[in-house]
């Protein structure tokens, strides 16, 4: 049976929760699975250290990305070097995978225009911090890959509350009607900021969505690695590959997840979640989850781990390091890149701010 000829409230899954094979297990070597795991664990890893750096006044707002890595690193892998990542702000583990170093992300978040380019080589998008700002710009790149030629597919994420948004239903409506190569992924991570999933819609799933759009949905297990890998290959080789002569189609996939953490570092998450809720959702984290199924099949040992955890902690350390060497961004360049041409108003305002720096000076400035 077709992931597509599912329930949408049937959710797909290969692994239970104490990582036990509950369904069919992708086509992945040993080597891919131990790196899978890898980026599960350094995505983890810079998790926590960005936060504290948040904490210790060395970086700007953070959005913590702990408890989603399966969903990231899962989809991630289904992409081909050629295929283009459209994220939100949140898919730090996923970009990583697909060329963008964590220096990178690091000097995003703390306020260098520098992090707002991936590499030449890595197709990805700029970070989205709109909400769903970036659904459209994702099919309408998938459309000129389509009329180029190209084998491009364009995947592009958002969390459960984009889809509450215009910019969703257009970015959507248009792939369905046009046939656009697109996959839509959308980390349903049970919360949209402080608005629980059953405030953003009287839907039953989000995967049935796509039903109004005459495209494919489906609902995967988004603890689950392998799962996630195995619908998201499935449906970019369906936006890839035209079948029968018929057009490569989008689809809309629902990863049910959690994020342990706040939205971001600016947010209290104890003043809208119980904490009996963040346990009953930590007992399925995709990491242990998926070190248990590595473990029992003979591709994990201690010592591999150990490996593993000692070459992240460097990685990550060496970024942080990377990143903290660069000079601190000059205060007007606040204002050289909000449009490709400056506006009178942009330039009211950088005239201003200049003024008043010559006054108070830049530490006195600053603290005002």
């Amino acid at each position: 049976m077709s992931v597509f000829d599912r329930a949408y409230d049937d959710p797909v899954r290969v692994l239970d929760e104490d990582g036990t094979v509950v369904g069919d297990v992708p086509e992945l070597s040993d080597e891919r699975l131990v790196e899978m795991y890898r980026h599960m664990k350094l995505a983890r890893h810079f998790d926590g250290r960005a936060v504290s750096l948040q904490r210790q006044g060395r970086m700007g707002t953070y959005p913590p990305l702990s408890g989603q890595e399966g969903a990231q690193i899962g989809s991630a892998f289904a992409l081909d070097t050629d295929d283009w990542m459209v994220p939100s702000y949140r898919e730090h583990g996923a970009a990583l995978v697909h060329g963008v170093p964590l220096k990178k992300t690091l000097l995003y978040w703390m306020g260098h225009e520098d992090g707002n380019q991936a590499p030449a080589d890595a197709n990805v998008f700029p970070v989205a911090v709109p909400i769903a700002s970036q659904v459209p710009h994702a099919t309408g790149a998938a459309w000129a890959s389509d009329l180029r030629g190209d084998d491009a597919v364009v995947l592009c994420y958002f969390g459960d509350g984009a889809t509450s948004e215009g910019d969703f239903h257009e970015g959507v409506n248009f792939a369905g009607v046009f046939d656009t190569p697109t996959v839509f992924f959308c980390n349903n991570n049970q919360w949209a900021i402080s608005v629980p999933r059953e405030r953003q819609t009287r839907s039953e799933t989000l995967a049935q969505k796509a039903e109004a759009y005459g495209i494919d949905g489906v609902q995967v297990d988004g603890m689950d690695p392998l799962a996630v890998y195995a619908v998201t290959n499935t449906a970019v080789e369906k936006a890839r590959t035209a079948a029968d002569g018929d057009r490569p189609r989008p689809t809309l996939i629902e990863a049910v997840q959690y994020r342990f953490g706040a939205h971001t570092t600016a947010d209290d998450p104890t003043v809208y979640r119980d904490e009996d809720e963040v346990e009953r959702w930590k007992r399925k984290d995709p990491i242990p989850r998926l070190e248990t199924y590595l473990r029992r099949e003979g591709v994990l040992d201690d010592d591999r781990i150990a490996e593993i955890e000692a070459d992240v902690e460097r990685r990550v350390a060496d970024a942080i390091d990377a990143a903290e060497s660069m000079a601190r961004p000059e205060p007007s360049e606040l204002f050289a890149h909000v449009y490709a041409e400056s506006t009178p108003e942009l330039d009211t305002q950088r005239e201003r701010f200049a003024a008043l720096r010559e006054r108070y000076g830049d530490e006195a400035f600053l603290e005002e």
